[in-house]
């Protein structure tokens, strides 16, 4: 999380009533230097209150997928068999964590978050990221061969040796292609796709971002071409 200060309260409101619905779970904060608020101060205050928080502190992080990895890292080591990654902000509803967990429950190995499927949307999103999640899905799926409709959503929920292998594998991606990746790699695990309701908090995805995207998937297209695509 990074700059969150004005949305801070009502997340941690929501996140809690839901991990109180539920009956407990652990909540890894990851922040690093590109958040310059109060947003850490004030992750450091709940956790010292709330055991069920902690705060991963990573100056190191150059990009938000060595934040993701980090907060992956944090939970393995904690010894969770079921992980889930989620945006604050309320960008990602808390409510709809119940779901995640009875697909992990039935035997799924992924459950990836969709805002394409029905029952999904994009409330209250910009309509230009709009169409960058829904362009970029169409485009991964086609030069992919995926049969996920949702490519770019960044709530999702996995089983401990899928995170353990994700870890472990040279990624390739800087940003947000990241959750494409991960769904390329792990297309041969048992997964299914659950609506979710998203809130854009932005128009805009840098140019950079898009530069990474667009080599990270003609990398995999070509890998698929060959007959070399990895996996996870």
């Amino acid at each position: 999380m990074a700059n969150e200060e004005r949305d801070f309260a009502p997340f941690v409101t929501e996140l809690s009533r839901a991990m109180d619905a539920l009956g407990g779970g652990r909540v890894f904060l990851v922040l690093d230097q590109v958040s310059i608020d109060r947003t850490l101060e004030l992750a450091n205050d709940l956790a010292a209150k709330d055991s069920r928080y902690s705060v991963v502190w990573a100056p190191e992080n150059r990009t938000v997928v060595d934040a993701y990895l980090n907060g992956f890292r944090a939970a393995l080591a904690g010894g969770f068999d079921w992980i889930i990654e989620m945006d604050a902000g309320l960008s990602h509803d808390p409510s709809a964590l119940r779901f995640f967990l009875e697909a992990l429950e039935s035997g799924q190995e992924c459950v990836f978050g969709s805002r394409f499927v029905p029952g999904g949307s994009m409330r209250d999103s910009p309509i230009q990221r709009i169409a960058l999640s829904r362009g970029g899905s169409l485009a991964a799926r086609l030069l992919l061969g995926s049969r996920v409709c949702d490519m770019t959503s960044g709530f999702e929920a996995f089983r401990r040796d899928v995170v353990e292998n994700l870890v472990a594998f040279p990624l390739r991606s800087q940003a947000h292609f990241y959750q494409t990746e991960v769904r390329h790699l792990a297309r041969r695990r048992k997964w299914v796709e659950i609506p979710i309701n998203y809130r854009a908090p932005s128009p805009s995805v840098r140019g950079a971002s898009v530069h990474n995207a667009v080599r990270t998937l003609l990398y995999y297209t070509w890998l698929r071409v060959i007959g070399r695509s990895p996996e996870i």
